[in-house]
């Protein structure tokens, strides 16, 4: 069998109309997988966002941002094979230098974005989504999976200032305390500061959305309690369903959600899905069903924590420094990826399951990224400011 990273090589071949066998599809790149004509159709119609999935992990990835005059369309057709029409791009960066590292990141995703507009198109507003569905581009919305950057000089203006940058989504802290918050993986959890409270507010009044996804407890409830906007958790898990995960969330937080009207994203990261082999698809779909039924399928949608190819298609020095940077307690396996959305068409995968589980038309879009437009058009709104 072709690896996933292969399969991508095969270019614009990737974006041919699929073919009709009574009532299912085969996809050209990816022949043995059929698919609905319900999944086709609620694709085409849907405005599918990936609250978490970087372009490319890894090395690899530099050289788009390096030279993006050499994105070929080659290069380019699985990204928009695969339905997805908005990739939040977020990293984790931190230490003395974020701030300097946080300019390099938006300048460059910038950079890129300006330099082929014939492939990108920056998400700015609530509008941006309508408008990127059917224009042959995919959207990037800029976000950050840490708030050092905001720590290292007038933590007000320089909120401002990466929003001007166009970054939209913010999260706390990445697994460890920070001047703001606690982290998922910390011995414990102090909850929000009184600077992480200041940061919030002016996270709702300049438009910005707060993310909470690798956060400890306290600190996520802590989190939704401040806010005036509504707080997102853009890619995490079920706790009960993943065998007490710290980087999943438990009911006490999935209730929050549902009361803040907001929306959690799903990850297909194996040890965030099962505690126990085999983990496929269906395990997957197990959290959407726990969530929807906890708190409703409106509160529900995706985010990947993945790129298109996955994990386990890395080279293996990589995916060892990759493992090697997180605590134990992540409990790491043979693989990262789970069977079933481990391949570029993962989102037709999870639209075939929604249909299966017995899902309606308008649920399955708004879990696809229908709830993820909701919820951002309220919070990038901003608030009148009410200090500075």
């Amino acid at each position: 069998m072709a690896s996933r990273r292969s399969v991508l090589k095969l270019g614009a071949a990737a974006v041919l109309a699929p073919v009709f066998n009574k009532g299912r599809f085969t996809l050209p790149h990816l022949p043995h997988q059929p698919y609905s004509a319900r999944t086709i159709e609620l694709m085409r119609h849907a405005v599918v966002v990936d609250m978490l999935a970087p372009l490319q992990v890894g090395t690899a990835g530099q050289r788009w941002l390096r030279t993006p005059s050499s994105i070929s369309a080659e290069d380019f057709a699985p990204y928009l094979a695969s339905g997805i029409n908005v990739f939040h791009t977020a990293v984790g960066f931190g230490g003395p230098d974020a701030y300097t590292t946080g300019q390099q990141f938006f300048h460059r995703q910038n950079s890129m974005i300006a330099e082929r507009p014939d492939l990108f198109m920056r998400i700015d507003s609530a509008d941006d989504f309508a408008r990127v569905k059917g224009s042959g581009r995919i959207g990037i919305l800029l976000g950050a999976q840490n708030s050092d950057h905001f720590a290292a000089r007038d933590m007000l203006a320089t909120v401002d200032e990466f929003h001007a940058y166009g970054q939209r989504v913010s999260q706390l802290t990445y697994n460890s305390q920070n001047w703001f918050a606690g982290g998922s993986t910390d011995r414990v959890d102090g909850g929000v500061s009184d600077l992480g409270a200041a940061l919030i507010e002016r996270m709702n009044v300049v438009g910005m959305a707060v993310d909470t996804s690798h956060c400890g407890d306290r600190t996520t409830l802590d989190a939704f309690a401040i806010s005036k906007k509504p707080v997102l958790v853009t890619h995490s898990n079920v706790r009960a369903l993943a065998g007490g995960h710290p980087r999943c969330k438990p009911d006490e937080v999935i209730r929050a959600v549902g009361k803040a009207g907001s929306v959690m994203g799903i990850t297909g990261v194996r040890m965030f899905v099962k505690a126990t082999e085999p983990t496929t698809i269906e395990d997957f779909l197990d959290h959407v069903d726990y969530v929807a039924r906890m708190i409703g399928v409106e509160h529900v949608g995706i985010g990947s924590d993945s790129d298109l190819q996955g994990y386990d298609d890395l080279p293996p020095a990589e995916l060892a420094r990759l493992k090697a940077f997180y605590k134990g307690s992540y409990g790491f396996r043979d693989k990262l990826d789970i069977e079933g959305i481990d391949h570029p068409k993962r989102m037709y995968d999870v639209t075939e399951g929604l249909v299966r589980r017995k899902y309606g038309d308008e649920q399955i879009l708004g879990i696809l990224g229908g709830n993820w437009r909701r919820v951002l058009g309220e919070i990038w709104t901003g608030m009148p400011a009410t200090g500075r």
